[in-house]
């Protein structure tokens, strides 16, 4: 009886638990900004991965695989690492080369309802089967890669209920803040 009484107690505690949780969140929501953590845009990215890329008529794809996205603390800038594989001439580009790091802010764009990546810099490359760090084509074809993604790709997606949610309330400014990303919410659309 005593252990029922405890397990009745212990879900009790659980559910106020997740309603202060679920609480918090619409706060945030019916307040002025939107709060996200790394989980929620990582289990997005999990959705989009692995993607290929042909380049130069077919001949060379790229597939980027692996999306780990993280908030370093104290940073304004959130960092994505990627693995990378590179098909051509009979090799598989599933099999992950190498892997490159970038850091970025964020920007909400309106066309697409989600999140891009705001003036990503590519920090590191490293593709062991090419000698390590990489040189000019290789840099260059991840490159050209990062700025596409950033400009067509969102690294989350606002669902359709979230928006209607906000009313009258439009989306500004993207901060990264405290290992979050707070989205601030101007009064009038």
């Amino acid at each position: 009886m005593r252990l029922m009484r405890t397990l009745g107690l212990a879900f009790a505690a659980a559910g106020v638990l997740a309603a202060c949780t679920s609480m918090g969140a619409i706060a945030g929501l019916l307040g002025n900004q939107i709060s996200l953590g790394a989980p929620q845009l990582q289990g997005y990215l999990d959705t989009r991965f692995p993607r290929d890329y042909d380049k130069l008529g077919g001949l060379v794809t790229l597939t980027v695989l692996h999306p780990r996205l993280s908030i370093p603390p104290g940073s304004h800038r959130l960092r994505l690492d990627f693995d990378v594989g590179f098909g051509a001439l009979g090799r598989n580009s599933q099999q992950p080369a190498g892997h490159f790091a970038v850091a970025s802010g964020l920007r909400f764009d309106a066309r697409s309802l989600g999140l891009h990546l705001d003036q990503p810099t590519l920090e590191s490359v490293d593709v062991p089967s090419l000698g390590g760090a990489m040189g000019g084509t290789g840099r260059e074809l991840i490159s050209r890669w990062l700025a596409d993604y950033a400009r067509n790709e969102p690294v989350y997606k606002f669902d359709g209920s979230l928006l209607q949610r906000l009313g009258a309330r439009r989306i500004g400014a993207t901060t990264i803040d405290d290992g979050r990303v707070v989205v601030h919410l101007d009064q009038s659309r």
